[in-house]
């Protein structure tokens, strides 16, 4: 499989390296696990990863440090797979070098339409959004470009806090270290759960990319508009358990009016919105050690623990036992710091 790793200047070197080097990693296992999937060639490498540049020279990343390139656009061979990755924005929150950013979208929507997969990766998708590779479909970005995400590509579906998305043979990321969920869900994409499972041991990663609502602070997209604001605290503070038809009383609209502000402002349901709160409230609750999950789920208005659970597992991409114990985790790492 043809693979490309888009270098624009200003790229981060620690994307295209590591992007490179799990592809590597990836071949490895394959290599060393004939029994699984026998139906893959082992010949060759399963990936043939380059690195490409506008012109074929080399780009200096984001530390101004020379990134050598593998290719031009302008070549002639087709790749299966082109990734753009994570690079550095400017105070508009544009790619730096916003005119190598235009030819580069060009050449991912021609490669697109030639039957390209085309991925991004962390800001690497504001390049597909700028190619209009994202229009009409569901996407994500970073948890902290949302809010500019949704506002410069209003024809895109971003779903706030998902780690990774694809439709119609376009993938997108969030984070600047998401590639490594990005080649997993590749291997797993072209070669099946368990050389994406073995994979994901070598690199001592999660298998499944967890739900970046684990990273962003509590409210942190509802800040983003009063409307959603008032709507946050109405949940959060005056009833966790009210209905949509009280959060659009409670904010004098209807419930019509109110659904269509919210898939305005997030690609959400305002059923989705209240579960989203509901949980952001949980999170809070869970650092807590002497409240039990009964307790915390009734807190939220859940009057049943198993549909909290099921609706927590939703939303983070894990049961509420296993992101407390994830707190300790992370408590204890940083108390020995």
């Amino acid at each position: 499989m043809r693979v490309a790793l888009l270098a624009l200047p200003g790229s981060m070197r620690s994307a295209i390296a590591g992007l490179a080097d799990m592809f590597w990693l990836a071949n490895q296992v394959i290599m060393q696990n004939p029994s699984v999937n026998s139906e893959v060639s082992r010949s060759t490498p399963f990936f043939d990863v380059s690195i490409i540049t506008s012109d074929g020279q080399p780009v200096r990343d984001v530390q101004g440090r020379f990134i050598e390139s593998d290719g031009a656009f302008s070549d002639t061979e087709n790749f299966e797979l082109i990734i753009a990755s994570g690079m550095q924005l400017d105070e508009q929150r544009y790619p730096a070098d916003r005119a190598a950013m235009c030819n580069a979208a060009s050449w991912l929507r021609i490669s697109h339409s030639k039957g390209s997969c085309i991925a991004g990766a962390c800001a690497g998708g504001f390049v597909l959004g700028e190619a209009g590779l994202l229009n009409g479909r569901i996407c994500t970005t970073t948890w902290w470009l949302y809010p500019t995400f949704t506002e410069r590509y209003p024809l895109a579906k971003p779903v706030w806090g998902k780690a990774l998305a694809e439709q119609d043979n376009v993938i997108t990321t969030g984070g600047p270290l998401s590639w490594v969920d990005l080649v997993i869900h590749l291997v797993r994409r072209h070669l099946g759960d368990q050389l994406a499972k073995l994979t994901a041991d070598m690199a001592v990663a999660d298998s499944q990319p967890l739900s970046q609502q684990i990273y962003a602070p509590a409210g942190f997209l509802n800040a983003t508009h009063p409307l959603l604001t008032k709507a946050e605290n109405l949940i959060r503070y005056r009833n966790p358990a009210m209905t949509v038809e009280q959060l659009a009383e409670a904010l004098n609209m209807t419930t019509r009016t109110l659904n269509r502000k919210m898939k305005s402002l997030l690609q959400e349901s305002p059923k989705s919105f209240i579960t989203r709160v509901r949980i952001e409230t949980a999170t809070l609750l869970l650092e807590s050690p002497g409240k039990t999950i009964s307790q915390i789920a009734n807190a939220c208005g859940y009057g049943d623990e198993t549909a909290f659970r099921r609706a927590f597992t939703t939303v983070m991409g894990m049961s509420p036992g296993s992101f407390r114990e994830r707190l300790k985790t992370t408590h204890s790492s940083n108390a020995g710091i």
